[in-house]
């Protein structure tokens, strides 16, 4: 077969097909003539090669390939004037479409937080735009041998500058201005422009322009263990801050609700365990509340928005709690409490509950309505002045527990008196007048 054996192309098009993004097509056939017909349409450009050298480039519209069109065919093929003379070259479509929504994904973007005083893994991603400006330039110099060049392609030939330059900027600006990851959403903006004029160079040299560039997000990742116990460490944050809870709270009730599922698992068999688990549920709850004394206890109390408590409106409160009056107490400023007989709300600077006529025994530390039979505040845990024998002195000025046999107050240094014949002196317990040793804790009288 000779050099032209196959027949000649009449008209070289391109219609793109398709949703996929094409910015260069190169035309398959290569037996062209000087009748052919070269049609471009709006936004592209095409270019012919032959022999490795660049023969023309025309812009939108009907064009005739013609050695007045083409001089430099004269010289490659020694046309003469007239006729359809017969020659190779290769044609490539380039598509100047200006393109703004091009995806790029940064991970393994280690920081080490200046909120959190930790290394956190971070992931960002934004998305960018690009128009050909140089169809020349960027064909020899970014599309090579390829038969057609798309948008996937341009995200992998392009991801290693995207990566270096911004990885290093996004860290660069975090850590010279002290910014944390929860507030970096705040500057997406001034990073993407800075990222836009450090890239630019780099796109001109292919002959591209970066006409957009935007950092869309900048998270934690959670692709990696460390990433996603970082994010659950946060949302359990965030969680405890908007419902009012601590972690200990969290935990105590984690707790009781495994201690509940277990016996529901129990009176699904057969069992009664659902009833026993809502029972030891709830004594689980309370004896934890109330076992663990001044530092944890009321724990799992919520807090009622009870009175806040101090200095003389503690006496008064004291006094309250031991039987007299509440009617003219100190405090600082009424506020609700709930009845510990009936739980409806009522202002604190009433002496009964308008609800039930239970009496208000308010804790001298929170303020906190209790049972007058109550050794420790449900609230705080507080030691109360009622509830028997066991019960600890309080100082009447500032509401504090005092030693047994303490003549001041260690808080305050108020003389609280000389301690009764029938107190016991280890303990504090109250001693029958014929007792010979202590029933609490067994101490000779």
């Amino acid at each position: 077969m000779g050099l032209f054996s196959k027949p000649f192309i009449d008209v070289v098009e391109w219609h793109p097909q398709g949703s996929e993004v094409v910015y260069a097509y190169h035309f398959p056939e290569r037996n062209l003539s000087t009748a052919t017909q070269l049609i471009v349409h709006e936004s592209q450009v095409a270019l012919l090669f032959s022999k490795g050298q660049l023969i023309g480039t025309f812009g939108p519209g009907k064009k005739t390939l013609t050695t007045e069109n083409l001089p430099l065919l004269r010289n490659l093929y020694g046309f003469g004037f007239g006729g359809t003379n017969p020659f190779f070259a290769e044609v490539w479509f380039v598509n100047n479409v200006q393109t703004f929504a091009i995806d790029w994904k940064i991970n393994q973007l280690p920081i080490f937080d200046v909120d959190y005083q930790t290394q956190v893994p971070l992931v960002a991603t934004g998305q960018y735009g690009l128009k050909v400006t140089d169809s020349e330039k960027f064909v020899i110099k970014f599309v090579g041998t390829r038969d057609k060049f798309t948008q996937a392609d341009m995200t992998t030939q392009s991801m290693g500058e995207i990566c270096s330059k911004a990885k290093s900027l996004i860290l660069q600006y975090m850590l010279a201005n002290k910014i944390g990851f929860m507030q970096i959403s705040a500057y997406l903006d001034i990073l993407g422009a800075n990222l836009r004029d450090q890239m630019a160079s780099f796109w001109t040299e292919v002959g591209l322009e970066l006409t957009k560039f935007y950092v869309n997000s900048i998270e934690v990742d959670k692709t990696t263990p460390e990433g996603q116990r970082i994010a659950d460490a946060i949302s359990q944050q965030a969680t405890q801050k908007i419902t009012g809870r601590t972690w200990q709270q969290e935990q105590m009730f984690d707790t009781a609700n495994n201690a509940i599922d277990s016996f529901t698992g129990m009176a699904g068999q057969g069992g009664t365990g659902g009833l026993l688990g809502g029972l030891m549920a709830v004594q689980m709850m309370s004896g934890m509340s109330n076992g663990m004394g001044g530092v944890g206890a009321g724990l799992m109390q919520p807090a009622y928005g009870q009175p806040a408590m101090g200095g003389a409106g503690n006496a008064n409160a004291v006094q309250a709690a031991g039987g007299q009056a509440n009617t003219g107490m100190n405090m600082m400023a009424a506020r609700p409490v709930y009845c510990a007989a009936c739980s409806k709300k009522y202002m604190s600077d009433q002496a009964f509950c308008p609800h039930c006529g239970h009496k208000y025994n308010p804790c001298p530390k929170c303020g906190t309505d209790n049972s007058e039979h109550a050794k420790r505040c449900v609230s705080c845990g507080t030691p109360l002045g009622g509830g028997g024998a066991g019960a600890s002195r309080i100082c009447p000025n500032c509401g504090t527990p005092l030693a047994p046999g303490a003549q001041f107050c260690g808080n305050c240094g108020t003389r609280v008196g000389v301690q009764s014949d029938n107190i016991c002196s280890r303990c504090g317990a109250e001693l029958q007048p014929t007792a010979k040793f202590c029933p609490v804790c067994g101490n000779r009288r």
